[in-house]
């Protein structure tokens, strides 16, 4: 295959009949590239950053990739067209190549083999439901202490329906992480979110607080509207109401499931058996980028919230998103924190792609009615082993062993689960390999 010489990237030295790298590890040989120019599809979200940084760093020129980088209007357009070919891969909820897979909603075959960050989701209530709110948060030195349950809004919830309201939150698309977080915070305090069934797509039977969908970027505009009374949505949507001075953050997902699975890299699966090597070199570029955004406690962060802010990425104020991209997130106004892991690309393993995730997204989609019908353990471990692959992560990684980009022990020691965890607001143990004991212990939700 012919290549492209990247001139700007690294001088090539002719010594002694030698080729030498100036400034870059000796690399291993390339890899026979079936694509080297390709179109990726991503979401104005702090959580795209891998992407800009591989792209920004010439991670993806190292790997001998030409990677045109393009924001979507919403997610359904960003799967559409990975899915008609216009994108050849696309940062993805984690539900989404799960739910097309399993066909909810559109039908494709989507396959993931990089987990782009965990955490960096909020959920955000407006000023007057704060204000409702506050007298029902425990305190300390004047300050709310956190994690704030969904208990605080309950009576507020209740009062509404006692009214006849509807009491109304936004989510950014059915199949997100932000959807499942926001119905576990409001079932952990015993509010109903509602349910999927054969005739209500909507997700909304039986709800006592009705989600209905909206584009994250959007999320702060319709809460200053009135339309929606808080949301779930990742950042910098929740920092920029702050900001705003039109609500406020009540909660994170850290505080919901710590360390939880947030975006992923997606592909269809025809594109993955058609582009073998394209794909570990893709992986592999994101790799780096998500080392190179953790490395050395963060000194990056600042210099990528600059990038991220740039108009052709998030686009959004560079202070904006420094606020959670440097390790600090802001509550009421002026109640800033630390939060070191409220963003995290690499550390923890955060780039594997484990069985277990995708399962705990099977049983979220189970408990709230998306899966129709009662499945068994080997279904739900079967359909996770048929959509994740990290089979295609550990040839990128060791490729970047060999070029000297990664060490041995930076390999996480899995069989592909993690440990059992009960790291959830609820205190509920979740075991990715006992799906259905896992289902039988929510007191709101399908059970088999």
């Amino acid at each position: 295959m012919i290549r492209k010489t990247l001139a700007f990237t690294r001088i090539l030295l002719i010594v002694t009949g030698v080729v030498l790298l100036c400034g870059v590890p000796a690399r291993a040989e390339m890899l026979d590239l079936e694509k080297d120019e390709l179109k990726l599809g991503f979401i104005k979200l702090t959580d795209m950053a891998p992407l800009a940084i591989a792209k920004e760093k010439f991670f993806f020129e190292d790997e001998g990739l030409y990677v045109t980088l393009e924001a979507q209007a919403n997610w359904k357009v960003l799967l559409d067209r990975v899915i008609d070919g216009e994108l050849d891969g696309a940062h993805m909820l984690s539900g989404q190549p799960i739910g097309a897979t399993i066909g909810f909603g559109t039908q494709a075959h989507i396959v993931t083999a990089f987990s782009m960050d965990l955490n960096g989701n909020g959920i955000t209530v407006s000023n007057d439901i704060w204000k409702q709110m506050r007298p029902n948060v425990p305190m300390k030195d004047g300050k709310p202490m956190h994690p704030i349950k969904a208990d605080a809004l309950k009576p507020i919830v209740e009062e509404y329906r006692a009214k006849g309201e509807e009491f109304k939150m936004g989510m950014v698309f059915p199949v997100s992480t932000h959807n499942y977080e926001i119905r576990y915070w409001l079932a952990a305090a015993g509010i109903s979110p509602g349910f999927y069934t054969a005739t209500d797509i909507t997700g909304t039977t039986n709800a006592d607080v009705l989600l209905s969908v909206t584009p994250p970027p959007q999320m702060p505009a319709t809460l200053e509207a009135g339309t929606i009374y808080g949301y779930c949505v990742g950042e910098p949507w929740n920092q920029q109401a702050v900001f705003k001075g039109i609500g406020v953050p009540v909660t994170t997902n850290y505080d919901i499931w710590k360390n939880n699975p947030e975006k992923v890299f997606g592909v269809t699966k025809e594109w993955a058996e058609q582009n073998p090597n394209t794909h570990i070199a893709l992986v592999k570029a994101l790799i780096r980028a998500a080392k190179w955004l953790d490395e050395d406690n963060g000194k990056n962060r600042a210099e990528a919230a600059r990038i991220l802010s740039k108009p052709e990425y998030v686009g959004a104020d560079y202070e904006v998103i420094a606020n959670s991209m440097t390790g600090f997130f802001e509550f009421e106004k002026g109640d800033k924190r630390e939060m070191p892991d409220f963003n995290v690309f690499y550390r923890y393993n955060a780039t594997y792609p484990f069985y277990s995730d995708a399962i705990w997204f099977l049983t979220q989609m189970r408990r709230w009615g998306q899966i129709g019908e009662a499945k068994t353990d080997e279904w739900y471990i079967g359909t996770a082993k048929n959509i994740y692959m990290p089979e295609v992560w550990k040839m990128a990684a060791q490729s970047l062993i060999d070029d000297g980009y990664m060490s041995e022990d930076e390999l996480p020691d899995t069989d592909g689960f993690k440990a059992p965890t009960g790291d959830f607001i609820d205190g509920i143990v979740y075991d990715g390999k006992a799906p259905n004991e896992y289902l039988r212990k929510f007191a709101i939700g399908n059970k088999d």
